[in-house]
């Protein structure tokens, strides 16, 4: 189609993002073997665990053991959640290709996720990004609440920029924006774009949509349009926030997948092996995935 992009970069963020929600634990074995499929699948980029403290996500308190039993493919980004210098010293010590910081552009809702507003987490995530950087590591930085607070209501693209900018000041390589509770629709994301293009390269954005309110296709087809290449998607659309109430999972790695076969846009994902890991994953939860694409697997 005409103005789509030929080539989309893919980060699997379903082992952090997919799992830190979730209230069954899933082994430190059965993780390894999972994202061992996954870098089998030719994906870009795994967002393997989060280095954050245990009592926050208990669910990736193995996030140090994990990072040290998994293989390690040619060719794949392994990346990992880290809010403090502790968090790095941990996720250094169990090897990272990338480092993604993070915080939000709501103010109530950085309080809750964090517990410090905006201004007083700067200074940490600078020296963060510091010592990053200085590591030879890549650097995301993502924003959350782009778009709708669930305490805040809508964001200002004002409030965006101001914290995009902070981050890229601090050296971060990408800016990670966070439809975090799932509300956008596409005149959101084009509105948001269009505040943004003017100040941050396309290739420098990447777009991380919840599916809450089931626009999250239409929203990466907006942002396809507009340019945008780098998307971040979860395995059969797991996930959500402890602290977005009521948001839903990630927009499913294999529903997006689906969408670029079809529109004839290159990604170097096998749609096969990405089913196989689904059906893994989704066995060891016991429950179904919200993924129409492993839904029509499962029934077919």
């Amino acid at each position: 189609m005409c103005g789509l992009p030929s080539n989309v970069y893919l980060k699997e963020v379903g082992p952090r993002d997919g799992l830190q929600n979730e209230q069954k634990w899933i082994s430190t074995e059965d993780k390894v073997t999972w994202i061992n499929m996954l870098s089998k699948t030719g994906v870009s980029e795994i967002e393997y665990s989060s280095f954050v403290h245990p009592k926050m996500i208990p669910a990736l308190k193995d996030a140090r053991e994990v990072g040290k039993r998994i293989n390690r493919e040619k060719g794949v980004v392994y990346s990992a959640l880290v809010p403090n210098m502790k968090g790095l010293e941990h996720a250094l010590e169990a090897g990272i290709d990338g480092a993604s910081v993070f915080m939000s552009a709501s103010e109530t809702h950085n309080l809750k996720n964090i517990n410090k507003r905006i201004p007083e987490t700067y200074p940490i995530l600078t020296e963060v990004i510091k010592e990053a950087k200085n590591a030879g590591k890549i650097v995301t930085g993502y924003v959350s609440t782009v778009f709708d607070c669930p305490y805040e209501g809508r964001i200002a693209v004002e409030d965006v920029l101001s914290v995009c900018d902070q981050l890229i000041e601090s050296g971060v390589d990408y800016l990670s924006l966070g439809d975090t509770i799932g509300t956008a629709v596409p005149t959101q994301v084009e509105k948001l774009l269009k505040g943004l293009f003017p100040y941050f390269p396309k290739d420098k954005l990447i777009l991380h949509f919840h599916d809450t309110r089931g626009m999250a296709i239409a929203n990466i087809m907006t942002a396809l349009h507009m340019g945008i290449t780098r998307f971040d998607s979860t395995i059969g659309g797991l996930g959500g926030c402890p602290y977005a109430p009521g948001a839903a999972g990630n927009v499913a790695t294999n529903d997006v997948l689906y969408l670029l076969n079809g529109l004839g846009i290159e990604t170097g994902i096998n749609e096969k092996r990405i089913q196989e890991a689904s059906i893994y994953i989704q066995n060891k939860l016991g429950k179904t995935l919200p993924s129409r694409s492993v839904a029509y697997l499962k029934n077919a």
